[in-house]
């Protein structure tokens, strides 16, 4: 018994060892990545004569692991149209077809949105807002 205990011990010790020396060499890439960037700045400031500008203020270094992995659709993976149900003309609300014209265009400008790569969580909040406002308008 003492044996499997001796063996986990030492099993643990090299795997602290070699989480500490992965560290550490992480942190070493890193400073090295950030020496060239600045090299790589005051290159383009002596030859350009402008100050290389970063692409966001950076103040400290911050990472934030993604949730999901981003995935791009190409432009055959293209939704089908988007559909309006007609209703009878006799019976349109003009409320109720404004909104469906507006559902209609954001949802066509979602899946430009989407067939781009661009961010889609604004457009996706605006159909949300307008179906409710479709659904309570169907309601009165």
């Amino acid at each position: 018994m003492g044996d499997v205990i001796s063996d986990y011990q030492r099993w643990k010790q090299q795997g602290e060892d070699l989480r500490v020396q992965a560290k550490l060499a992480i942190e070493s890439r890193f400073r090295e990545l950030l020496a060239e960037a600045v090299r790589l700045a005051e290159e383009y400031r002596e030859d350009f004569g402008t100050p290389l500008k970063p692409v966001a203020p950076v103040t400290a270094f911050r990472y934030k692991a993604a949730a999901k992995g981003k995935v791009k659709k190409s432009a055959k993976a293209k939704a089908a149209p988007v559909k309006v149900e007609p209703v009878a003309p006799s019976k349109v609300n003009p409320k109720v077809a404004g909104l469906q014209k507006r559902l209609a265009t954001a949802k066509k400008k979602l899946d430009d949105a989407k067939t781009a790569g661009t961010p889609t969580r604004v457009l996706e909040d605006k159909i949300y807002e307008i179906e409710d406002e479709l659904r309570l308008a169907n309601l009165a």
